[in-house]
C-alpha cells in the first residue's frame, strides 16, 4: 500500500527520539454541573510545565462526527489511515496475548455479559475478576463445532477475553453480536458479504453463541457472550520500515500490545504500575528510538461514568512526566486515541487534545493549563489523527524538504 501522507523517499534517519503517551479516552465533556472536563479539572503542574516549549491541538481520530474504536483510534495515532488499514479487534487482541494467530484463522474479541430474560443489563458482567474469568473460559473450551473446525477460548483480563475458530472456509466478514446498549438481547452473527463462507461463518458463530449461553445460564454475573471485531491477519507494512525507527511499546493491555505487534513494534512485558513503565522505557532507552506508552485507567474511568477517577487517573499519568522527560526525548507528545466522555460512559467522537513538547522546534502557543479549552485555539489546529506522526517526526528532524 502507498503511505498515507508521503512519499518515503522523505524520511531520513537521525539519533533523535520519540516518546509519544497514549491516555486512553482522554478527552471528555464537563461534568455535571461543571464547566470543565476531567482533564481541565485536572491538577497536572508537570503537563502545564511543559507548555511553554509545546503546541496544543484537537485531533479526530477517524473522521468529524465518527465515533473510533480503539483499534482504529491507535491506528490513527500511529500514522496508518483508519479508512484504508481496517482489522477487526479480534486480531489485536490474540497478537496481544500472544495467541500464535494463522493465516486463515478467524479472531473474534469477547466480552462476558449479564443477562436478564434474555436482554443485556451489563455488558462488562462487573468486570469480574481475571481468575473468575479463567474458570469461566475453562468451561467454554468444552463448547464444540461442527466439521474440522477448531474453538480456542482464552482470557483476556477481567471480563475480556479471546475466541479463535481454525478451519478451512471460514471467513471474518462477519457483524458483532454485541449491540453496545443495555436493554436489548444480544445480536445475531450476520455476514457482511454475500458469500457462501461468510453466511456458513456466521451460521456456526451463532450456534456456538447459543452452546455458551446454555453452558453459562447459572453463571451470574458472567450468563452470557457477546462477540465483535471478527477478523484475519493482515498484510501491512511494519511500523519501523515506514518510519526508519527502532520501536518499543511499553503497554499493560493485551488489545494495544496487540496493536503494537500487528505493526512490528518491539512489545516490552506488561508493565505493574505507572512506575514500572519508566523503569521498562528507561532500562531500553539505548535500544529504541521511538517509545509509544499506553495508559489505560483514563478510558476506564470514563466508561464507568466516574469524572472524580478520571481526574486521579489523569493526575497520576501527570506524576511519571519528570521521569520522561529526564531520559532526554527530543519530542514527547501526550494525547489519546479517543474520547471517552464520563457522562455518555462510552467512546465519542469527540476530537482528542494533544500536546507535542519539542523544546527546539515547538511554536508555543501561550497556554498555563492543557486542556480541551487551550487545545481549541492551539497551533496544532484541528486536524485528522493520522496528520499526527509527520509532525512528531518533522519536530524530531525525521522528514527531509518535499520537491525542489
Amino acid at each position: 500500500m502507498e503511505r498515507d501522507l508521503f512519499p518515503d523517499s522523505l524520511v531520513v534517519g537521525n539519533d533523535s527520539k520519540i516518546v509519544l503517551c497514549v491516555l486512553d479516552g482522554l478527552g471528555d465533556l464537563p461534568g455535571p454541573g461543571r464547566k470543565e472536563t476531567p482533564l481541565e479539572a485536572a491538577h497536572t503542574p508537570e503537563l502545564d510545565r511543559i507548555l511553554p516549549a509545546s503546541s496544543v491541538g484537537l485531533f479526530d481520530p477517524v473522521a468529524a462526527g465518527v465515533t473510533p474504536g480503539s483499534g482504529p483510534g491507535h491506528l490513527a495515532l500511529f500514522g496508518y489511515s483508519p479508512e484504508r488499514y481496517t482489522v477487526g479487534r479480534g486480531v489485536l487482541s490474540a497478537l496481544g496475548i500472544d495467541f500464535p494467530l494463522q493465516a486463515g484463522d478467524v479472531a473474534a474479541r469477547f466480552n462476558f455479559c449479564t443477562l436478564s430474560d434474555g436482554r443485556i443489563t451489563d455488558r462488562r458482567a462487573g468486570r469480574i475478576p481475571t481468575d473468575t474469568n479463567k474458570k469461566l473460559v475453562a468451561k467454554l473450551r468444552t463448547v464444540t463445532t461442527p466439521g474440522d473446525v477448531r474453538l480456542f477460548w482464552e482470557t483476556e483480563a477481567e471480563h475480556r477475553g479471546l475466541l479463535v475458530a481454525r478451519g478451512q472456509g471460514l471467513s471474518g466478514e462477519l457483524s458483532d453480536s454485541d449491540p453496545q446498549v443495555l436493554g436489548k438481547p444480544p445480536l445475531e452473527v450476520a455476514p457482511l458479504t454475500p458469500t457462501p463462507a461468510a453466511t456458513a461463518s456466521a451460521q456456526r458463530f451463532n450456534q456456538i453463541l447459543k452452546s455458551a449461553e446454555r453452558l453459562l445460564a447459572s453463571d451470574h454475573p458472567a450468563n452470557g457472550v457477546l462477540l465483535r471485531g471478527f477478523a484475519s491477519l493482515p498484510d501491512w507494512p511494519s511500523f519501523d520500515s515506514r518510519y526508519g525507527l527502532r520501536s518499543q511499546a511499553v503497554a499493560k493491555y493485551p488489545m494495544y500490545r496487540g496493536v503494537a505487534r500487528l505493526l512490528g513494534m518491539r512489545v516490552q512485558d506488561a508493565y505493574q504500575d505507572l512506575d514500572d513503565a519508566c523503569r521498562l522505557i528507561r532500562e531500553s532507552w539505548q535500544e529504541g528510538d521511538f517509545y509509544f506508552l499506553h495508559f489505560k485507567d483514563t478510558d476506564k474511568a470514563g466508561e464507568d461514568g466516574d469524572f472524580d477517577r478520571k481526574v486521579a487517573a489523569i493526575e497520576d499519568f501527570d506524576s511519571i512526566v519528570p521521569r520522561l522527560l529526564e531520559l532526554g526525548p527530543d519530542v514527547l507528545a501526550v494525547t489519546g486515541d479517543h474520547s471517552t466522555p464520563a457522562r455518555m460512559k462510552q467512546h465519542s467522537w469527540h476530537p482528542v487534545p494533544a500536546v507535542v513538547h519539542a523544546p527546539a522546534t515547538a511554536r508555543p502557543d501561550g497556554r498555563s493549563h492543557f486542556g480541551e479549552g487551550a487545545c481549541r485555539a492551539g497551533t496544532l489546529g484541528h486536524r485528522p489523527m493520522s496528520h499526527l506522526m509527520s509532525l512528531l517526526l518533522a519536530h524530531a528532524g525525521r522528514l527531509t524538504k518535499y520537491g525542489a
